[in-house]
């Protein structure tokens, strides 16, 4: 949700009686700061920060958040630092970490983490292999002492409430609000995931274990083709050792980052990375944040 899960959506959920989380992708450290202020100019209620912990300037961006008081942060993109974590909760800050495995969550328990997300591999952007409806049964029973967020093709309040009624302390969404109409998308990204089905959001291969690749689930188009062919020209680099295994691998987020807003906020659908979650094959209107929360929540209550 990096350019979307702006301070127009994220206000507008946590308005809705939502908990909005500002993406901030790959944006410099002011740049957050002033997405943190313009939010709090839209609404009274909480909302949280997710940071990507491969960013090199993590460390100027939890600074970011720390003087801003904000009161939850979520850390993804890879296992976080403990210092990172340390200096987040030193500041009163809530911290929800992702959990792909029983063990995992253990450890990040362990940690320190306050809540933890568990995303299968229905969802859109960088995922695990494993499916939401096997981690929810994997973790749920056996991690009660911090709430437990399922999230990955979910997209009706039967689902929601199913998962509730499981244990989950609640859902994290974002193909759904992605055609929200306070979501900033252009129009060329909102309709493409209105014509698409559930088979159209399909990983990324890893094409050699000499550089690890998260997959990144995205509707196929040249995008796709175009990150296939950067990560073969990368692997060859590696191999002939004129780029180290990091700093490829940082090519390939920033190719991401780049695309995503080629397609997502410029509207090239056929070049840009169309990021979205296998429940983009249930979505078949635009609406507002407040009519689709109040779908998502209709059997909660």
């Amino acid at each position: 949700m990096a350019w979307l899960s702006e301070h127009n959506l994220v206000s507008a959920i946590s308005q809705a009686g939502g908990f909005g989380i500002l993406a901030s992708g790959n944006m410099p450290p002011e740049k957050l700061r002033q997405e943190i202020q313009l939010t709090r100019t839209r609404t009274s209620h909480p909302f949280g920060v997710n940071l990507i912990t491969m960013n090199p300037e993590l460390p100027e961006l939890v600074r970011v958040v720390t003087e801003e008081k904000v009161s939850h942060c979520v850390l993804a993109g890879g296992l976080p630092d403990q210092p990172t974590i340390d200096a987040l909760k030193q500041a009163n800050i809530r911290v929800i970490l992702f959990a792909p495995s029983l063990p995992l969550a253990k450890r990040l328990l362990k940690r320190g983490a306050d809540a933890l997300i568990v995303e299968g591999h229905e969802a859109g952007g960088h995922v695990g292999p494993v499916s939401t409806a096997v981690l929810i049964q994997e973790i749920l029973p056996h991690v009660t002492e911090v709430p437990v967020f399922a999230a990955g093709g979910i997209a009706s309040g039967a689902m929601v409430a199913g998962l509730v009624a499981m244990g989950a302390a609640g859902c994290q969404l974002g193909t759904r609000f992605v055609v929200a109409h306070e979501c900033v998308a252009h129009a060329h990204f909102k309709n493409a995931f209105l014509r698409a089905q559930a088979r159209d959001a399909q990983v990324t291969a890893q094409f050699d274990p000499i550089l690890p690749v998260i997959p990144v689930r995205a509707l196929v188009n040249k995008g796709t083709q175009s990150f296939n062919a950067l990560q073969l020209q990368l692997i060859q680099e590696v191999k002939a050792g004129s780029k180290d295994k990091k700093t490829a691998q940082l090519e390939l987020e920033h190719f991401w980052v780049g695309a995503l807003k080629r397609a997502a906020i410029d509207g090239d659908v056929d070049n840009g990375s169309v990021m979205a979650g296998q429940s983009v094959g249930l979505v078949h209107t635009t609406q507002s944040v407040a009519e689709i929360m109040e779908e998502l929540t209709a059997l909660l209550h």
